[in-house]
């Protein structure tokens, strides 16, 4: 009864505090055990993959092309090795918002399965930080004890290797990131040249490697759980019917609570639950939390409390799944999982989203094209020929040079010139042309003051490649 008492006061109490503070606010350092077990090991196939992928990436090259390249100083961005130009900030404000749609549907039906399988926060900390520190340190155990003791020659050895490597390790990810904005090419240059000669770059990876280490090395959980919004957002979009990492309260609990594991008792019979209070999903979890007191906010569903408490099932003979994959309505109601109205509603937005995206894909053209009025001019008569001014504009949105012409495709009898190259043209990869075009129409063509017109681009080969709609101004009285 004590015991069972003991677990009620902390079930009732457990929400007005945190895992990883005391009452007065002071940080409680949290010494996770070293998972094991079934989804620790998928956990470590994806994050090697996901790791390989990060570190590769900046190596690979399509057609000469950088495989990633966000290139925020000049402008230059690189998707799958396809150059984007600023002119294509259309197609990232639909992908971050298509990105963002997805997240929320994930979030609706799976809760933080990004957290603890995806995000680079949890990669980085816990397969390759966390591991690094197991490795010097040793498990839960050995971590208290070490940092208990005095700072004798073992401590102040295994801390100065530990922070060493870490310091290390960040400065490499700093670099690796500054290749994603600069590009490997130019920092294999920076790395040649040296320090010296480039100042202010390595004082930026400087401060990138301090802020990465802080994170890692102190920071932590805390990033999760202050810092990162997606915490605060999960409380608005999960509900009973979302899948999240949690415990099964009612097989668990029973009538008589958590109670301590007895050999051959019959549990059942005592009205006990399967949950013997061992505390193993405490101890493993990254965040310090409890799963057993419910769906919290520092919960990154990493699986580490599943793996635990299986191994512990499966040790006094009981059946796994005590935590697991499950809504709160799964639980409860011994029901399958099945889609709401909401979850159809986010995955059909989530389908145009992505529809939309793919399409403006696909549909983008490689030169970009502009016909712009020119302010303040009007329309000249040459030889019973109405003259405009316009002021073009052609970005060259590929890493080629483009040999280009232009021609007026409807009314098919007008006539372009671009002042100093006449209709044909040779733009430069990732470069601009910007100048002045005429446009010649048969007045006896013209029926309105004002006439849409259609101006194509076309490449050496004689296909389109862009076209611009503007407007053509004649006289108000086309009868003189």
């Amino acid at each position: 009864m004590p015991e069972t008492q003991d677990v009620k006061n902390e079930n009732d109490s457990f929400r007005t505090t945190l895992a990883t503070a005391d009452q007065t606010g002071k940080r409680k350092w949290v010494y996770p055990k070293k998972p094991k077990g079934k989804y620790t090991k998928y956990r470590d196939i994806v994050s090697t993959c996901l790791l390989l992928f990060l570190f590769i990436s900046p190596f690979i090259k399509i057609k000469g092309n950088p495989l990633f390249l966000f290139d925020i100083l000049n402008r230059q961005f690189y998707i799958f090795g396809a150059y984007f130009s600023p002119s294509d900030f259309y197609l990232f404000a639909i992908g971050l918002v298509t990105s963002v749609v997805f997240i929320i549907v994930f979030t609706v039906i799976y809760g933080r399965i990004f957290c603890g399988w995806i995000c680079p926060q949890t990669i980085f900390m816990e397969h390759i930080f966390r591991k690094i520190e197991y490795l010097i340190e040793g498990d839960r155990n050995k971590q208290i004890r070490l940092d208990k003791q005095n700072w004798d020659s073992e401590k102040i050895r295994k801390k100065l290797l530990k922070w060493t490597i870490f310091a290390i390790i960040s400065f490499i990810i700093s670099n690796l990131f500054l290749s994603y904005i600069i590009g490997i090419d130019a920092l294999k240059k920076i790395v040649i040249e040296g320090p010296s000669e480039n100042i202010s770059t390595f004082l930026g990876l400087l401060i990138f490697t301090s802020l990465f280490y802080f994170v890692f090395a102190w920071f932590r959980e805390q990033a999760c759980t202050f810092i990162c919004p997606y915490g605060r957002l999960q409380g608005v979009l999960i509900d009973k019917d979302t899948i999240n990492v949690a415990y099964d309260f009612i097989r668990g609990e029973s009538t008589a609570g958590r109670c301590k594991w007895k050999k051959n008792e019959d549990r059942k019979t005592l009205g006990k639950g399967d949950c013997i209070d061992c505390g193993q999903c405490v101890a493993v979890c990254p965040t310090g939390i409890d799963i057993r007191n419910g769906s919290q906010l520092e919960c990154v569903n990493c699986t580490a409390c599943i793996d635990a408490c299986d191994e512990v099932m499966t040790k006094i003979g009981f059946p796994t799944g005590l935590i697991k994959y499950a809504s709160e309505n799964m639980i409860e109601k011994r029901s399958k999982f099945k889609f709401t109205p909401r979850v159809n509603a986010y995955t059909l937005v989530l389908i145009i989203l992505v529809s939309v995206c793919t399409s403006l894909l696909f549909i983008r053209s490689s030169v970009e094209t502009k016909f712009l009025k020119e302010t303040g001019t009007q329309f000249s008569v040459e030889d019973n020929l109405i003259v405009d001014e316009y002021q073009f504009i052609f970005a060259n949105k590929t890493t080629e040079n483009k040999n280009l012409n232009v021609k007026v495709i409807q009314p098919t009898n007008a006539e372009i010139f671009l002042l100093g190259y006449g209709t044909h043209f040779s733009i430069k990869a990732k470069s601009t042309l910007k100048g002045i075009a005429t446009v010649k129409i048969p007045k006896s063509t013209l029926k309105n003051t004002k006439e849409e017109i259609i101006i194509g681009v076309f490449d050496d080969k004689g296909k389109k490649i862009d076209q611009y709609k503007t407007n053509f101004i004649g006289p108000s009285n086309l009868r003189f």
